[in-house]
This record gives C-alpha cells, structure tokens and sequence, in this order.
C-alpha cells in the first residue's frame, strides 16, 4: 500500500479532470465538497479518538482503585458483642471510643448467634466475653484482609479495658489459599470473559450479534470458559476442592453468561464503545464493591449499594460461599447474575422489536477492524472466528494461570535478611538456629555493625535486620522497611515476634521508612505503574485500528512524543490532587512516567507490526500478566515462585514499581538504575521496529478483502428470507425484480465494493447495503 494519506473523493476527482486538462474547480460540486468535508472530520476524529479512548480506560481504571484503594478506612464494620450485660456494654463503649465510627457494635446475649452473624457474614466480626477473657470471632474465609482490620482495631481497645484476648477463626482458608486468593482471580477471569469478546466482535464480525445467533453462542463460551477456569484452579493448581467441581462449573457459567448478556444490550445501546462502558461497571466500579481485595466496610458508602447488585460481587461472594462456607449465602448471589441474565435477554429482544418497527430499513452495521491478525480480512468466515475465540481465550487463560499460579499461596523463600550480634559469631550461631525451624525461608546474613545493618535495610538490599538481645537490650529488635514493600514488612513482623515470644522476650520494630497514612497498604506504586504501562499499550492499539494512516514511525514518533507526557500527566493529576494519594514528587512522576509510557510504546509497536491487534495477548502477558507477580508491587518478589523472582530484574512493570517507589519514599535513589532498564527496553523494540519496516513497510489503509461479495451474499440471504415469509407475493416480486438482475442475485454499483459496508443485526428486516467510509 502507498504509505499516503489516501485521497479524498475531492482530489480524486480535481487529479483526473487536471489530467483531462479540465479547471478542477469546474467540476467540483456540493456534494464532492461535502463529503471531503466529512471524511476531514472523521481523520480528526480518528486520530484524537488514539488520546480519548486511553484517556477514558486509564482514567476511570486508575482513579477507582487509587481513589478507594490507597488508604482503606474502617467505617461502621458491623460487630457483634455478646457476654453479660455490664462486659458487654464494657466492650460496646470501649470499641467505639477507641476507633469512632469505625464500628456499628450490635449487642447480643446468645454466643451462638454471635458467632453465626459471623459464619453467614452478616457481622465482620465479633467479641465474646467470658470474665476476664474476651475472644475475637473472625472468618477469615469472608476475606483476610476483613478478619485482619478487625483484629487490628479490636485488639487494642479490649487490651485497654484488661481482657485478656484470645482469637477464633470459625471459617479458616484452606492450606492451598491460604492468602484469600483464588476467589478473586476467579471472579476477575470470570468477568473477563464475559465482557472480552465484544471488545472486537462488534467491531469485526458484528453479523454475530444476531439475537438468535448470539445467544447460543454466548452460551457455549460460557461453558467452554468455565471448564476451563476449573481446569486451572482444580486439577492443575489445586486451590479448589473436587467436591466443589458442580458449584463452580455452575457459578462460573451463569456469571459469564449474565456479564455477556447484559453486555450484548448495552453494545446494542452504544456500539463498540459498549466495552468502555462495561468495564466501568464491571472492572472500575466492580472491584471496589466486590468485598475480594478490600473490605467493602473501609470503602466509600457508595460501593456498599452497588455490592448488592454488581456481577463482580455476586460471582465474587457466590465463590467464598461454596470454597468456604459449604454454600451457605449462595442463593442470593445467583439470583443477582440469573436476573442480570434475564434482563439482558428481555432488555435486547426489546431494544430489537422497537428497533425494526422504527427502521424498516435499517442502518448497517459498519465493519471497522478488518482482521484481528491486522492483515487482510479472510475470506473464510471460519477463520475470522477463531480469530475472535482465540483473542479473549488466551487472555483468560494467561490471566487466570499466571496470576492465580503465582499469587495464590505466597510464602517466603530466600527472603534476606541480616542477623545483628555483638560478633559475628554470635550472629553465625543464632542463624543455624534459625535455619533449622525456617526451612529455607529466609537468607541469613550475619552482621556485627548495627549501623551497616541499617543501611542494608533502608537501601532493600536485606528486607529486615533482627537485632540480637545484649546486655544492655534484653529485647529482639527489628529493623524493618515498610515502604520497601508491605507485604515483606508483615512477614518478617509476624515471624520475628514469634521468635522473641518462643525467648520469652518482646521484639520492638524499628520501621526506618513507614508508610504515610495515605498510602496505607503500599499499594499506589502499583497502581500507578499499571496506569503507564496501561496508557504505553494503548496508544499503539487503538492508533493501528482507529487511524492505520498514523501507522509509520514517521507519524507514530510525533504523536507518541505529545501522548507520553499527556498521559503521564494525567496518571500524576490522578494519584495526586484528584485523589490525594501522592503528595509531592510531581516532576520527577512526570518525567519518568512519559519515559515509561514512551517506551511501553515502543515494545507494543514490534508485536503490533508483526500480528496486529493479537499483540495485545504477548505484551499484556508480559507486562501484567508476568509483570504483577514479579513487580514486587502487590506482593514482595521474595514470595512468588522463582520464576517470577528472576523476572523482577528484567520487566517493564517491575522498573516502573521501583521507580515509583524511590521517588515517592526513598529520595530517588535508585531512580536512574530501573530508568535505563525501562530505557533498554524502548530502544530495542524501536530498532526491531525499524528492521521489521524496512523489510515489509507497515500498512496505511485497512484491507477489507471481499467484504463486499460477503455482503453480498448476506443481502441475498435476508432477501430470500423476506420472500418466503412474504409467501412470494407478487408485490414482493416485483420489488425484487427491481432491485435483481437476470440471474436473480443482487446488482450493486463496483464503486461501493471500497468501502465498508455494514449487516444488519435484526433476522428480520430487510437488508440494505450502505457505504461508511473508513
């Protein structure tokens, strides 16, 4: 293809009458003029669509889980508060004096229902009083993180009032989940999958979205999808049980099949841009509500009324009832996704109905991505089918394997940390002790110098330093680093204080950098390194499909070099001033985000050259997918399997994590380190960018293929349909007489065999074939 814009009528036009020599403006009329004038607005209108639609997913993506995950806070956590009548009324005042508002106490008189409040997950917690000794009821199957605020804010105000404290889990996670993890990527490969197809089928296929031709096959993914969720989390990983093989099968189909239909409307309702608008409600309003990853009680109000209706939280809570709790609670959650289900079916039939009898000739629907490999459109509609299957399989599949796989039972190996003795010694001895009882998880390394061992700590070269007691000191001290990353600090706390309790002894932590207040769970470097590779992706994605003119470096270059900083920019406005989660480092966010973001580009573009919008599967697998595990954001790099240990050195995401990290909490130390990692990795993908054009010049136009001969067939198709319903009245005759040739098929003009025409989603309607341009 000529690698130019491609020529409007207008020129086409003025080219042949000049060569006639003819005045061009001879020739020109209204009509040539008006329809440059459209085809100029809808290029402008391409081409600002490649700073909108990542402006819009990033936006909303980063903004929801940065706005109601980066500082979590108790608000009216139900708990219950059972034993006599004074010790109850006791604890009821201390808990809400100690942490106001964060508890709605409800004072009971039955331990039993207590406890059940607690089983059914009605109550996030609860206190029984039995004389001197209070007992803290937690389940920590309705979600670790809910089971550990609890025990944080209650213990506390029970140890002001005396008590002496002793904890019951009355629904344990099971020793292969033991961190809360299988239900959530379950329900988030689950949701996947029912919105991921429309992402392209309206676009490429939209003659699929057929009431009668959807349906079943929404259907059959369904059930192939949740074979296959089974199949990972069963039989391969291990984190569901055999005897839940029926509820999950079950649970994951109708969840997948209400996301799909209730998605199907609103494609109906907005086109392809129905997508955005499902991730909103499914992803970016979802996870917040879902209870899985934050307690719904630490976030805004707001979310506790969509938790009640959203799919994400019923296929979320439907999981946690049949993993952990035998079922218990399970009905209501289905009768949320059966009736998002239902109404998705009613809702579309509606929408068709009232659609025909308004259009009795309807508008087609346009095809805008000619292949999903970026190549020309195949001529076989199989395919081009298995295409569309193979692009949001593979997705679920990498999302729910490396994810799932990496995350699920996270435990300490090889974590370092320092021993601190007055020699080194007496370090040595204390770490064969150690070695013996931790079996590998942590790397020991002896130290006699308190002062070095603090520099280790706060540079992250060892994760925490355990200070041996001495004469002056009876106590273990620990020295920790928060802000290196969460998930270690909890670890060596935890296991260190049980170390010093097995001494008789008490362990103080020294934490060299904690985290601020608005950044409670370490969690804004993640999200904040999601939002540049999320936007560096991007760009290139919806600039191949959108606008494919912009396609050669020598436009793409110009274009990134505006977008980088614009979308840095927009992730440093949302993780600060809009939703405080960041206070300061402005500049150097910005910066080393449109580097980032520039560079993501790069690497996107050498998949995108090579197998089109398919690119989007390697590269979120590499930079999510594998990225996340081993960013040593989420979770410490010291807890996930070797194999994404390795990878922390090497991956975008893990040099964007650490990156953010130091400028927000370190002072930029290592700044320029993980840079010219994420520098590395733009350069080379630009020169395999340049080897790659230079051998096949990248595409300027979208090739259609026999679009036209296919729609041609399809407007045969309806119009056979329409006669035999008509029982080949003669009106209909005559109409078809009119409109066929001698051969009886359809006559259409060659000129608008080059354009892209559409199909109309209604069975029953007549078909017209209309040209949109592209």
């Amino acid at each position: 293809m000529p690698d130019q814009r491609p020529r409007t009528r207008r020129e086409a036009r003025e080219s042949e009458h000049s060569a006639d020599g003819l005045p061009a403006d001879s020739v020109t009329t209204a009509d040539d003029r008006a329809a440059a004038t459209r085809e100029k607005a809808e290029f402008i209108g391409r081409t600002v669509a490649i700073f909108i639609m990542p402006l819009m997913f990033v936006g909303m993506m980063i903004t929801s889980y940065l706005g109601t995950m980066h500082s979590p806070t108790a608000d009216d956590m139900p708990v219950v508060v059972t034993g006599s009548a004074d010790s109850a009324d006791e604890v009821e005042f201390a808990l809400n004096g100690s942490q106001p508002g964060a508890f709605d106490v409800d004072v009971t008189d039955d331990a039993y229902s207590a406890r059940e409040k607690v089983y059914d997950r009605e109550a996030s917690g609860a206190v029984i009083v039995e004389g001197d000794t209070a007992t803290i009821v937690t389940a920590s199957g309705a979600g670790v993180q809910q089971a550990n605020t609890v025990e944080q804010l209650v213990r506390p105000a029970l140890q002001g009032e005396g008590f002496e404290i002793e904890t019951d889990d009355i629904a344990p996670l099971p020793d292969s989940d033991p961190s809360d993890m299988a239900a959530m990527f379950l329900m988030t490969a689950i949701v996947m999958a029912g919105y991921m197809p429309f992402s392209v089928l309206r676009s490429n296929s939209p003659e699929l979205l057929k009431f009668k031709r959807i349906v079943p096959i929404l259907a059959g993914w369904s059930a192939a999808i949740a074979g296959l969720v089974w199949t990972v989390a069963c039989p391969i990983l291990d984190v569901v049980d055999v005897k839940d093989t029926v509820a999950v099968l079950g649970i994951a189909w109708l969840g997948i099949f209400a996301i799909s239909t209730v998605q199907l409307f609103i494609t109906r309702l907005v086109g392809a841009l129905g997508v955005i608008v499902g991730i909103l409600f499914l992803m970016a309003l979802g996870m917040p509500s879902s209870n899985m990853a934050m307690p719904v009680y630490t976030m805004p109000r707001f979310f506790r009324f969509t938790h009640e209706f959203l799919p994400m939280p019923a296929i979320g809570e439907s999981l946690r009832s049949v993993l952990y709790f035998d079922g218990d609670g399970v009905t209501g959650h289905l009768l949320v996704l059966a009736l998002g289900a239902v109404a998705g079916l009613l809702l579309t039939q509606i929408y068709d109905h009232f659609y025909a009898k308004r259009n009795s000739h309807p508008v087609p629907l346009d095809v805008n991505v000619p292949s999903i490999h970026g190549g020309r459109r195949p001529d076989s509609k199989s395919i081009r089918y298995i295409s569309l299957t193979l692009f949001p399989l593979a997705m679920v599949t990498m999302m729910i394997s490396f994810m799932l796989g990496a995350m699920h039972s996270p435990t300490p190996k090889d974590m370092p940390v320092a021993v601190v003795g007055t020699s080194t010694e007496q370090a040595d001895a204390t770490i064969k002790q150690l070695d013996e009882q931790m079996d590998g998880m942590f790397e020991f390394t002896a130290v006699d110098d308190e002062g070095e061992a603090r520099r280790l700590v706060h540079d992250r070269d060892q994760v925490a330093a355990l200070v041996l007691p001495d004469e002056d000191n009876p106590d273990f001290e620990l020295l920790a680093n928060q802000a290196g990353n969460n998930a270690s600090y909890r670890v060596v706390v935890q296991i260190f204080e049980e170390v010093a309790s097995a001494q008789d002894a008490d362990l103080h932590v020294d934490d060299l950098a904690p985290l601020p207040d608005r950044d409670k769970n370490g969690v804004v470097v993640m999200y904040m390194a999601m939002g540049w590779i999320l936007a560096g992706f991007m760009v290139v994605i919806v600039a191949a499909n959108a606008n494919p003119w912009i396609r050669p470096l020598k436009r793409m270059l110009p274009v990134i070099a505006v977008y980088a900083p614009f979308m840095s920019l927009v992730v440093a406005l949302i993780a600060g001033p809009i939703t405080g989660a960041v206070e300061g480092h402005f500049a150097a966010l910005w910066g080393s985000g449109t580097l980032a973001v520039a560079c993501i580009s790069m690497f996107a573009m050498v998949f995108e050259r090579l197998i089109g919008m398919f690119a989007i599967i390697p590269v979120i697998g590499t930079l999510m997918f594998a990225g996340v595990p081993s960013s040593n954001g989420a979770l410490s790099q010291y807890m996930v399997p070797a194999f994404f240990s390795t990878l922390h050195e090497f991956l975008p995401m893990a040099a964007a994590v650490e990156t953010i990290r130091s400028i927000l909490y370190f002072d930029g130390d290592v700044v320029t380190e993980h840079l010219q990692v994420l520098g590395l990795w733009g350069l080379v993908s630009l020169a395999v960018v340049f080897l790659i054009d230079g051998i096949r010049p990248p595409r300027t136009q979208h090739d259609f293929g026999n679009l036209h001969l296919e729609r041609e067939r399809e407007i045969d198709n309806e119009q056979r349909k329409q006669a035999l319903a008509l029982e080949a009245a003669p009106s209909s005759h005559g109409t078809r007489s009119a409109e066929a040739g001698t051969d009886g098929r359809t006559t259409t003009d060659p000129a608008r065999h080059q354009t892209v025409q559409g199909s109309v989603i209604d069975d029953r309607s007549r078909v017209e074939s209309i040209p949109s341009t592209v």
